[in-house]
């Protein structure tokens, strides 16, 4: 009798195969909103750093440049930390992201991936642009795409939202080991 390989779809790291399941929705969008409130802490270092590095005395002095430095410094954190498997939202909702093998991202993917998660939110602002809405306007437009974006993983085969499967990677339940 031979010993049968682990499929692509459970990739093994040790001894343990690990499988690559996509954690619930529910799951991921609760990681995404705690993602969220993390990130206020890095938009105000960020934030305090650009205004003292620029001398900038009012908030709409170099909007579009503080908008370009908070991109950049987006891009790394994410980046850094994707490319190590979780962020700190992640870790503490038991997601880790991965290639579609199941290995850890390279950082050039992370960066990919990095880009295309901006689909959640440039096309309702591309789309709201011409019409000058209101900021209540604005955020029903965004929250709404957001809504829609996330249940289009619903259609995606394995359930992962469509970001990642552009960029080639996924999102995957990820216990901890036990010590």
């Amino acid at each position: 009798m031979s010993a049968s390989l682990p499929s692509p779809a459970t990739p093994t790291h040790g001894t343990a195969a690990i499988p690559l399941q996509a954690p619930r929705l529910v799951r991921r969008m609760a990681c995404w909103v705690y993602e969220g409130i993390l990130m206020f802490g890095v938009v105000f270092i960020a934030g305090y750093l650009f205004g003292t590095l620029s001398q900038t005395r009012n908030a709409l002095d170099n909007r579009h440049a503080l908008q370009a430095f908070l991109f950049v410094v987006f891009g790394i954190y994410f980046t850094w930390f994707w490319a190590k498997g979780q962020t700190l939202a992640m870790k503490t909702w038991h997601i880790r992201v991965v290639d579609r093998s199941g290995q850890p991202l390279s950082q050039w993917r992370a960066l990919l991936r990095y880009v295309l998660a901006w689909l959640w939110f440039l096309p309702p602002l591309a789309a709201a642009a011409p019409f000058a809405l209101s900021g209540g306007e604005s955020v029903v437009v965004v929250v709404g795409w957001v809504a829609v974006w996330a249940l289009l993983s619903r259609f995606h085969p394995q359930q992962q939202f469509w970001h990642d499967a552009l960029a080639g990677t996924r999102l995957v339940h990820h216990e901890p080991a036990k010590k």
